[in-house]
This record gives structure tokens, sequence and C-alpha cells, in this order.
């Protein structure tokens, strides 16, 4: 079910030769690659120095020289380090490059100085791999206690073959490593909010009807139950939970498993991507646009990324997903946000193929200047949402209800591979009360329905210059209703 669009709203539209771009406020800058090096990439990282450090998924590890030159062309990459394993994590501490790579996470220290890494030293390796092409190793940065987050990808989509595959570890800063959240199938990235808590990107599938935002609750479960056997292996957390029941619904199954989580945030698949990677905080304080603490999360597939902003409602993150940047040259992979509000995106297109064109990708992205007119954020509220903007609104247009329109939708939390959307709902706006100030508009609707996206979109709106939307669709996740 979709919904239609009152046809007054697209005679409104402004001209497309008048519309603003993406490309207006964030230009794509592709960093050289003269010796066409196969960077495929797999994970980037910076030092509080301004190095800035990119691995890939052949095992090299390249340092980017002059990598905030203004002109790109200065830009050159200088070998750091080979011989690794599918690099799919990069962190600095000190004077030490830790990589996550398929079999262990390994440190790296340059010990003379001449811009290669000498010593090489495990770390952690508390993990099985079987040579299945599934077993994917993803590593973080370092979290606010000096810890390592790793996630590991299932055998396959269904199966856990090797210890604990379908986990979440934590690599602490004595070198132990701990057992955190069970239930992960097939992770894409993982990153942190502007608190410091974790969250990984999940990949439609078994258990997972569509990709996802997902919270690493320490003891929680993620929701995929086949690596649930190597609860026998740890005493770190436990007892191992109940399986979920096939073909139901996750707020039906978060009643009866106290420990599972529900997905922070549905990237809805074919709509907003079709494969989730790294995720970015901007904590740049304005240097990087007017998205202060939300999150960055790019797309394999479709080469972009999405901007997504969080709350917490009765204890449980939530929140709303809005198309961001597309047009990348290959499906991302690994990003890095610098303090200067420099990004970093880099990736491939082996394997699922990407929409960039290209086999992969190193780029640089910065803000402009100009600020975009887009729905800064959405909020649940008792009876509807509230939503804030970049820039004034056009009152006339903003407290029009016929300037929206909504759909709502969950999918069967179920253990064959994804799934079509379900349970379609057609909530109705029935009021739109714009803010004295002109930047929030709060939109009365019924019914809301725990559990599903409520997809808004906006075409109506017009900033008060006369400007569309840059981005008109909006994603929420409701998995709590505010109470009044």
């Amino acid at each position: 079910m979709r919904f239609l669009l009152p046809s007054l709203l697209l005679t409104a539209a402004v001209s497309p030769a008048a519309d603003p771009k993406e490309s207006d406020y964030y230009p794509i800058q592709n960093v050289p690659n003269p010796a066409n090096l196969v960077l495929e990439v797999g994970a980037i990282t910076h030092t509080p120095e301004g190095r800035v450090f990119a691995a890939t998924r052949r095992g090299d590890v390249f340092e980017i020289q002059h990598p905030f030159a203004p002109d790109i062309a200065q830009a050159k990459l200088s070998l750091f380090a080979s011989g690794l394993h599918e690099c799919l994590g990069l962190a600095w501490n000190k004077d030490s490059l830790y990589v996550t790579q398929r079999p262990e996470v390994t440190r790296l220290v340059d010990e003379n100085h001449d811009g290669r890494a000498d010593l090489f030293e495990t770390v952690s390796d508390a993990w099985g791999i079987s040579g299945d092409y599934h077993e994917y190793a993803f590593g973080s940065e370092f979290d606010r206690d000096g810890n390592l987050w790793l996630t590991l990808c299932l055998t396959g989509s269904f199966s856990s073959a090797t210890d604990y595959r379908g986990w979440a570890l934590r690599v602490t800063p004595d070198g132990k490593t701990l057992p955190s959240v069970s239930g992960v199938r097939s992770p894409g990235g993982i990153g942190f909010n502007a608190l410091g808590d974790a969250f990984y990107t999940d990949n439609q599938g078994p258990w997972n009807g569509s990709s996802s935002l997902k919270w690493l609750k320490p003891g929680s479960f993620a929701g995929h139950p086949g690596g649930n056997d190597w609860f026998k292996l740890t005493q770190e957390i436990g007892p191992r939970p109940p399986d979920p029941n096939d073909n139901s619904r996750m707020v039906k199954e978060r009643e009866r498993l106290p420990t599972l989580v529900p997905p922070v945030v549905m990237l809805p698949h074919s709509r907003v991507g079709q494969g989730p990677t790294a995720i970015e905080c901007d904590t740049t304080n304005g240097k990087f646009g007017p998205f202060h603490h939300q999150l960055f999360v790019s797309d394999q597939c479709y080469s972009n990324i999405t901007r997504v902003s969080l709350e917490k409602v009765n204890g449980v993150y939530q929140g709303v997903a809005i198309p961001f940047l597309e047009g990348f040259s290959s499906g991302i992979i690994g990003m890095s946000l610098t303090p200067d509000g420099t990004l970093f995106a880099g990736g491939s297109d082996r394997g699922w193929g990407s929409r960039g064109g290209k086999p992969y990708n190193l780029d640089r992205l910065r803000w402009s200047g100009k600020t975009p007119f887009e729905i800064l954020d959405m909020k649940a509220a008792p009876d509807g949402f509230t939503l804030t903007f970049t820039a004034p609104l056009n009152p006339s247009t903003a407290a029009n209800p016929a300037s929206y329109a909504m759909e709502a939708w969950t999918w069967a939390y179920r253990a064959d591979y994804g799934g079509p959307e379900v349970d379609q709902v057609l909530p109705t706006i029935s009021s739109a009360q714009v803010s004295p100030d002109g930047l929030s508009v709060k939109l009365t609707v019924s019914p809301l329905t725990k559990g599903h996206v409520h997809y808004l979109k906006s075409p109506g709106i017009r900033s008060s210059q006369g400007l569309p939307l840059l981005h008109q669709d909006a994603y929420y996740t409701l998995n709590e209703i505010p109470s009044a």
C-alpha cells in the first residue's frame, strides 16, 4: 500500500531547474590514486594530530598524506602496512594503530618512524574462523572506557559454525575479551552516539525483515538466534535467551523475551538502501553543518549516506532516518569524520555491486557553508510527531495538513530471509501547528502504531525563502509511544 499525494501539491512544486542539489552543500572529492592501487577500503580512522589512515579488504593499510590540503590533488597515498587479512576496523590509540582483521585485532607500531609499521602484535583472537566467506569481523574506534568493540558475522546467513560468530565482543584496555551482545546477523559497521553508547548496522536476512541500526546494549539479544549456542562458553552474560517465535512481530516478541532489544532505526530495504555499513557521529560543533550529534550511516549497495537522529523513550532508543547524500563512485564501507568537519569515505563494489559504478573509491567531502533546507529532526509525541527544520518555514505551507502524507508498516519477525512490508496503516494527519519562531511544526497523527516505521513525506513544505525541502522523506521507527 502506498499513499497518493494531492495533485495540488504536485503542481505547486518548484521547477527542477530551480531546486537545490546535494552537491551545493556537500561536494564529493575523489582522493587521487595515480598508481591505480586496488583501494577496496574497509575502514578509515584519524589521529589527534591529523593523520588519516585507510585499510583495505585486501589487507593493506595506507596513510593519506596531505589529507586536508585545499586542493584534493595534493593528497597522496603512502603504504603503511601490508599482509593483513580483510581489514574492516581501524582505531588509533597513543602511538599505535589497531586493525581489526578477519582472525584478530592487531596492534601496529612504526617503531623507527619511517612511515611503515614495524611491530605487528596480536591483541585479541578470541573468536573462530572457518573459511566461510561470510565470517567478516568489524571493529570500532575506542569507546569512552577504552574498549574496542567487535561485531562478528554469522557463518553464512543462518548459523554459527565457530566461536562467537553472531556476537559483539569488547576488548578491554588490558587485553581481555568480553562477550557482550548475542543475536548479531550480518553487521556492516560499528559506531557510537554522542553519549558513547555503541551501535551497529545489521543487514536484511533471516530474523531481519529489513536492514537496520541496532543498539549494542551490553547483555542484550539483538534478534538472530543463530549464534546463541556460544552462551556455553561464557559466564559474562546470560542465561541464553529463548528462541523467538517464527513469523511473529518484534513488538510481540519483546513482551516475551526480556533481553531482546528492537532495532533502533529501520532502514527500509530498497527505499533507503540495501547494505548499511559505517556509522559516524557529528561531534564537530557545527563544522560539518547543522546536524550536531546526529549519526551518518553509509550504504555499500546504494553508494549513499543516510542521516539518523535518535531519542530515548521509556529507556529504548528509536529515531528517524532521512536521506543525506548520494553519488559516491563506489559502495561505501568505511568512514571517518575528523574534528575539522572533513568526512572521508571509501569502499568497494565487490560481491554485491553498487550504484557508484566503480570497483572501489576513496572520497573526501566537506560542508560548503551553505545550510540546506531540511527536516533537522523528528521526535515522537503522544499524539503525533514534532518536526524541526534548518531554516524558517513558510507558515501557510507548514500549517496545511495537505502538505504532508504518512504511511506506516512493519516486517514479520521470521526465520526466512528478509520479507515484504506488512501490516500497513495509513495514519491521518489532522493538524499542523507551526511554532512562533517558524522553525518547528507539531503534527497531530492518528493512529500511531507501536513497532511500525512511520514514513512521512512533505512535498508541500516551503521555506520562508520559497525553497522546497532538499529531502522530503523521513522514516521514523516508533518502538515506544511517549506517555502523555
